[in-house]
């Protein structure tokens, strides 16, 4: 099973388009190191304070999946940096 996420974000400290790389690659790294899922950038690459980010896992159920896309969602919401503001998830 494919679970999708796609995740608007607000970064509150970024000044910059290079600020906010700097917040996202962190963010991107810390995932997809701990929970072993694909992360990208989808949307607003030329705003230095929103961006949308794409997260997707495999899985052998949907239930795993879901569970690894909440602990995704939930280690996003740890980071003081950001606001995460909407949240579709899909599975297939």
């Amino acid at each position: 099973m494919i679970t999708y996420a796609e995740v608007e974000i607000f970064l509150y400290e970024c000044h910059s388009l290079k600020d906010k790389r700097s917040v996202l690659k962190r963010i991107k790294n810390r995932l997809s190191k701990d929970l072993n899922i694909a992360i990208s950038e989808m949307d607003y690459q030329d705003l230095w304070q929103r961006s949308k980010l794409g997260i997707v896992t495999v899985s052998e159920s949907s239930e795993i999946g879901q569970q690894i896309i909440q602990q995704a969602l939930s280690t996003l919401d740890s980071f003081t940096e950001i606001e995460r503001t909407i949240t579709n998830t899909e599975i297939r």
